[in-house]
């Protein structure tokens, strides 16, 4: 961004907005095929060691096979997947045989459309908006997989981690230098791989998966080691809120697990739009 004309900042921060509902339209895929491409791996794994291979399957990743309805398998016309407007003029359901797609799909669109709005608006026609829109872009994905899986896939938790340190290094990010990025993403994955030793060595359970080790860490390279402290602490009253809710509507899956990621993520949006201290100064601290 930058060089040449620039637009009316007014004008920039619609742009982004639109284009992220476009990127939110491929959130939504890499949501749903994500953790299948997954399990396919895990399956394919597993055979190897056993010596017994899979029966053949149609090749599947987040660019195919093109999207369809998963009740009638009617294939969605380009004219049917522009984002959020094709919803409302399906109201929500496939055109042949009338199943709903659920509301999920424009709440991401429109929640990305708003997360890259904001960015144009805070940081405008600079380097700082890439990286950060694509900040907002992984950690959505990565909450909404790990609530509907407990799973925080590596091939999105590594590669945000290592964006926070290189946007540090690029001076991207100009609030952290790189060695308060550096040292933020060793902090943030010691902290929580201690609480979990400490917690499992205690109980002989798990109390958190590793993947909130990794997430933790990227929060630590985004935002610096100093943030690390305002960050778990929102994600711990964040979690709380919830998991109350959760258990007074009867809302717990089996066993009461709660995923700790989404919280993480709630945390770090909320670093991002009021900076970590004045997360501190909220909670009393």
């Amino acid at each position: 961004m930058g060089g040449g004309a620039e637009l009316p900042p007014w004008a920039l921060v619609a742009a982004v907005g639109l284009f992220g509902l476009l990127i939110g339209s491929f959130l939504n895929v890499v949501i749903y095929r994500l953790p299948k491409m997954m399990e396919r791996q895990w399956a394919e794994e597993c055979a190897d060691l056993s010596g017994t291979p899979l029966a053949p399957a149609d090749k599947f990743n987040l660019l195919v096979p093109r999207s369809r309805c998963s009740s009638c398998g009617h294939l969605i016309a380009w004219y049917e997947n522009i984002p959020v407007l094709s919803y409302l003029w399906l109201r929500g359901r496939c055109s042949v045989c009338g199943t709903g797609f659920g509301v999920r799909y424009p709440v991401i669109e429109l929640l990305t459309g708003a997360l890259f709005a904001f960015c144009a608006w805070r940081w405008g026609s600079t380097p700082t908006t890439v990286a950060w829109a694509a900040f907002c872009a992984a950690l959505l994905v990565l909450a909404v997989i790990d609530w509907d899986t407990t799973l925080l896939p590596d091939d999105i938790t590594l590669p945000l981690l290592w964006g926070g340190l290189i946007a540090a290094a690029l001076q991207w990010n100009p609030a952290v230098n790189l060695a308060s990025a550096l040292w933020g993403a060793v902090a943030g994955y010691l902290s929580l791989w201690l609480v979990y030793w400490a917690f499992k060595l205690a109980t002989g359970k798990e109390g958190m998966g590793h993947g909130d080790f990794k997430l933790f860490a990227a929060l630590g390279a985004w935002f610096g080691w100093s943030a690390l402290v305002p960050i778990i602490l929102m994600a711990s009253v964040i979690g709380a809120l919830v998991g109350i809710g959760l258990k007074l509507s009867d809302g717990l899956r089996e066993g009461g697990y709660v995923p700790f990621g989404p919280f993480l993520a709630g945390a770090g949006f909320t670093a991002m739009f009021f900076g970590p201290q004045t997360i501190l100064r909220v909670i009393g601290l």
